[in-house]
């Protein structure tokens, strides 16, 4: 499609799009495909229209709608605090707004219009949580936006740029990663959907871009102070010629996180834009013009590393020195008498951190989102963690989406421990091992199938991410040069080519394609992909492989510009990075990944999942290729960030602020591995595991090991005496059935000698037995966790029954098959089914919980929540009912209750032989209720000197 077509597909869908809403709205009826036929023929036979229809495919056009129309977007969600405040943002505020009006315009023919009201929705919370920029006086408002990982953060802060602006906001400042290429990719997103022209350096004239070629009014053009060039950034030339007033247009800056470039502005904020001094402090000020200032990937470069920015008694240093990007970013605000901080992030972690007094004499407040932080949701096409690795109360099956390898398949070539200049070799030769060789073929059979399906002049792009080292990066990039090379050269000159194109045939059949229909089955709606034969990908495989290139990723700015130079013909590129790759940084239609890094850090490793995102019309052909370990931690870190929703969405429920869901983050029981100087602890961390679930999912697979803690399991449930069938609960809902004994009442004594006596395994990082049995100690102290409910379920009856005796109770055996392979443990993606937190709750608990599961649901595709209200209460909310109550309902918390899940595992099921005829594996969970108490645990297990964690996380040679 030429780049003249494209324009006219687009018109032609905005007006489609537009015209179904309307219909839909109007008739109260669902859009179906035929009410888009219909639209369709109207369209075609307007007088002004048919004509665009012989340049376009209809049924291209008609698929279109279809998949807009079946996506749903879920709900986000904010915790605020009213302090210095004032309500501003109405109907008559917006009208007349110019920025916002384009750029809804240009998004029209980007995404679905479920998706564009949700941007216009949320964009106006956050700008309402900001104060009103033609408000008086002194005023500092600083936020926190949480997305998902590649959602679409972008067009988030680029609409509320906008809708800034028409309201009066002067000075624009976007902090931009710390990298060239991010930066210029940030402009050119930003040329596109705000300044409405190209910032091209050095142009006679700037041309027409995005917004700009909808509103070619010039004298509505914001101000640009910086450029999309490899130099492009805010510079001492630019500041030098730069002089502003209040009556201009906006100014944009979109600078680095870069101590020279910041300095630069700082001074030039300080001797040009300055207009009044405190007469208190000496400060110059500037009053006259509204700051606000977007901080992408916040928790990057931005959050203060040092140590004791507070006194014991909580009271802030004001002398304490900030780490200089940190201190630099609150010396801009702190010269605005008038400013608003809002920050985005897919991974709060570190910022949330931050502690909320800290402040400064020449610095001013910290960056803790004191004023809100609002969560966002994704929309049902969006492809996360929850989605391709599950989480705790959804285990997708093994999907080819994801290839995991063993470390027999890379460690000779890529050892996990490896220093610069290391030269890479598989089977001794400098070469690609066999799976990265698998790898590219399947980014070639990606590239195939769409350019069949006419997505041929769309980006494609391949992601190699093994070593944060460029030296080593270069080695692999001339070892897949040279696979490619190969390939190409195969095809193209039909050179010793039989053998090849026999193995790929049969790769191609037997795996990739039967793939690609396992995906679509599980993850794709509304969407119809079509499948080719492999005489199909024959026939363009040699142009295909022609058009690919690759590319090392050095932080450049050129790298950003490549997408945007192919744009019509589109890149077809195999990018091979390390660190550069690792945040911000979008590849353009990512298909395949190939990634072994093995940071342990939650936020980095999040933030370096690059595959996350949209995959609208190609998701079946994507693959990503990682290690055994990778899959493990990206299911803990599902399970963690899910975890940290639920909180928040029951805190928003409550009425809660943002500094009480910093207090609950920070002693949250899984977030125990982040960085540490974010942290800033060097010594014991604190937890408490108040509102958690806990399940162990991580076994010995040694059979002494596993018989020791089944004996003591035995011991446990012996000295508990009589049980009552599971089916005798205080409340069961209609149709449930329970297989299993209960005990209620059971001494905390009895719960914490059990815990003592079991092994959790060293790899279950977070189920650390005796750390739990101090913390169940340290409440029973305030009389909370005294009262037990201890179960012992089995799984329902079916064909592979197999029932086992533990403590004289008998119980049918779960059947759970290990997850990847392991030498020394056996592994499991969850253990319990959602039900099981619900145990033995009365009528009304139960109830209630239902009801704050209905209003907590955001029908988040990514949080596996579904498009239908949860029609049984989920665990978080189970936990908070329970702990805090419901005196309105009459609903007594319960905090002294404790529930004990016990389950026994089928050994002969695990899949590893060397388990055949052992005794049942014990597995068990807990469910603890929420609590006000400020009990905690002093977790030495990951206190590591600087050398140390280094040495795990790759810094260290």
């Amino acid at each position: 499609m030429t780049n003249s077509n494209a324009k006219i597909f687009e018109s032609l869908l905005s007006m489609a799009q537009t015209l179904l809403k309307h219909r839909a709205e109007t008739t109260q009826k669902p859009i179906t495909p035929e009410m888009i036929s219909q639209i369709l023929d109207d369209l075609s036979g307007n007088a002004l229209t048919k004509d665009m229809f012989a340049v376009v495919e209809r049924d291209s056009l008609h698929n279109e709608l279809i998949r807009r129309s079946s996506r749903t977007m879920g709900k986000s969600a904010t915790l605020s605090s009213e302090k210095d405040h004032i309500p501003w943002l109405d109907a008559e505020r917006k009208k007349g707004w110019t920025y916002w009006n384009r750029y809804s315009q240009y998004m029209e023919t980007h995404i679905p219009w479920t998706a564009l009201d949700a941007l216009d929705a949320g964009t106006d919370e956050i700008l309402s949580q900001l104060e009103d920029p033609k408000r008086k006086g002194h005023w500092d408002r600083r936020g926190l936006v949480v997305g998902h990982v590649q959602s679409g953060k972008t067009s988030n802060y680029t609409g509320l740029i906008c809708k800034a602006a028409d309201a009066g906001y002067k000075i624009i400042i976007v902090l931009a990663g710390l990298h060239n290429n991010l930066r210029a990719q940030t402009q050119i997103r930003l040329d596109e959907g705000f300044l409405g022209y190209a910032t091209i350096p050095n142009a006679a004239e700037l041309p027409a871009a995005g917004v700009g070629e909808i509103d070619t009014d010039m004298s509505v053009r914001p101000n640009a102070a910086t450029n999309r060039g490899e130099k492009g950034d805010f510079n001492t030339a630019t500041a030098n010629t730069m002089n502003i007033s209040p009556e201009q247009k906006p100014w944009l800056f979109v600078v680095k996180k870069n101590k020279t470039v910041l300095e630069r502005l700082l001074y030039w904020i300080r001797n040009h834009v300055t207009d009044q001094v405190d007469l208190e402090t000496g400060r110059k000020l500037v009053t006259n013009l509204p700051l606000m200032m977007i901080d992408d990937e916040s928790d990057h470069g931005s959050v203060d590393t040092g140590e004791d920015v507070v006194d014991e008694f909580g009271n802030p240093d004001l002398e304490h020195e900030p780490k200089t990007i940190n201190g630099l970013i609150r010396s801009i605000l702190n010269h605005f008498s008038r400013k608003a901080y809002v920050g985005y992030t897919a991974t709060p972690f570190a910022n949330i951190f931050i502690h909320s007094r800290g402040e400064t004499q020449q610095h001013g407040p910290d960056l803790f989102p004191a004023a809100f932080i609002t969560s966002l949701a994704a929309p049902s096409n969006y492809i996360g963690p929850g989605r391709v690795f599950g989480s705790a109360s959804s285990t997708p099956e093994n999907l080819p989406l994801v290839r995991s390898l063993s470390d027999s398949e890379f460690h000779e070539w890529m050892p996990r421990q490896h220093k610069n200049g290391y030269q890479p070799r598989w089977k001794g030769q400098s070469q690609v091992p066999d799976s990265l060789a698998e790898s590219i073929r399947a980014f070639v059979y990606a590239c195939s199938v769409r350019k069949l399906r006419g997505q041929g002049n769309q980006h494609s792009s391949m992601l190699v991410h093994v070593t944060r080292y460029t030296s080593v990066q270069k080695n692999v990039l001339y070892q897949v040069e040279e696979y490619v090379r190969d390939l190409k050269g195969r095809y193209t000159r039909a050179i010793e080519l039989e053998e090849l194109e026999a193995f790929m045939r049969t790769e191609y059949e037997n795996t990739f394609s039967r793939g690609m229909l396992s995906i679509r089955s599980a993850l794709v709606e509304g969407e119809t992909l079509e499948d080719f034969s492999w005489q199909d990908i024959r026939g363009v495989l040699p142009d295909v492989l022609s058009d690919i290139r690759v590319r090392e990723i050095n932080g450049t700015a050129k790298d950003a510009l490549d997408y945007n130079d192919n744009e019509t013909t589109g890149l077809k590129v195999i990018a091979i990075g390390g660190d550069k790759l690792a945040r911000g940084l979008t590849l353009e239609g990512l298909c395949t990944s190939y990634f072994l890094r093995t940071t342990r850090m939650y936020d980095t490793l999040m933030q370096m999942g690059r595959w996350f995102g949209y995959r609208d019309g190609y998701l079946d052909v994507c693959r990503l290729y990682t290690s055994h370990e990778m899959v493990e931690w990206f299911g803990h870190i599902a399970d963690a960030s899910e975890e940290l929703r639920q909180e928040f969405d029951n805190m928003v429920a409550a009425g809660a602020n943002p500094k009480q869901f910093g207090l609950r983050v920070k002693s949250h029981s899984v977030l125990t591995v982040t960085s540490r100087a974010k942290m800033k602890s060097a010594r014991p961390m604190l937890i408490t595991y108040s509102g958690d679930l806990l399940q162990t999912i991580v076994f010995s697979n040694h059979k002494n090991e596993i018989s020791s803690n089944f004996i003591a399991t035995d011991r446990f449930l012996s000295a508990l005496g009589p049980s009552t069938d599971l089916n005798n609960q205080h409340f069961i809902p209609k149709g449930q059935k329970w297989n299993g004994h209960l005990w209620r009442n059971v001494a905390a004594t009895d719960v914490v000698s059990f815990l003592r006596a079991y092994r959790t395994h060293p790899a279950s990082f977070r189920i650390m037995s005796a750390l739990i049995a101090d913390f169940i100690e340290e409440m029973n102290k305030d009389g909370e966790l005294t009262a037990w409910t201890i179960a012992l379920i089995g799984k329902d009856s079916g064909p592979d029954d197999k029932h086992r005796a533990v403590g004289g109770f008998s119980v049918n055996m779960l059947q759970r098959r290990r997850t990847t392979e392991h030498a020394d443990r056996y592994s499991i993606k969850t253990l319990i089914s959602p039900r099981d937190q619900a145990i033995d709750l009365t009528e009304p608990e139960w109830q209630a919980a239902l009801d704050l599961s209905q209003k907590t649901w955001r029908q988040d595709t990514d949080r596996n929540e579904g498009r239908e209200l949860p029609s049984e209460p989920r665990g978080p909310q189970i936990r908070h009912v329970l702990g805090k109550g419901l005196p309105e309902k009459g609903i007594k918390a319960r905090r002294e209750r404790g529930l004990l899940m016990l389950y026994l595992l089928d050994p002969d099921g695990s899949g590893i032989p060397e388990l055949r005829d052992a005794d049942p594996i014990v597995a068990w969970a807990i469910s603890f209720p929420s609590s006000p108490s400020e009990k905690t645990v002093s977790n030495e297990t990951y206190v590591a000197n600087s050398i140390e964690w280094g040495r795990l996380n790759d810094w260290v040679d």
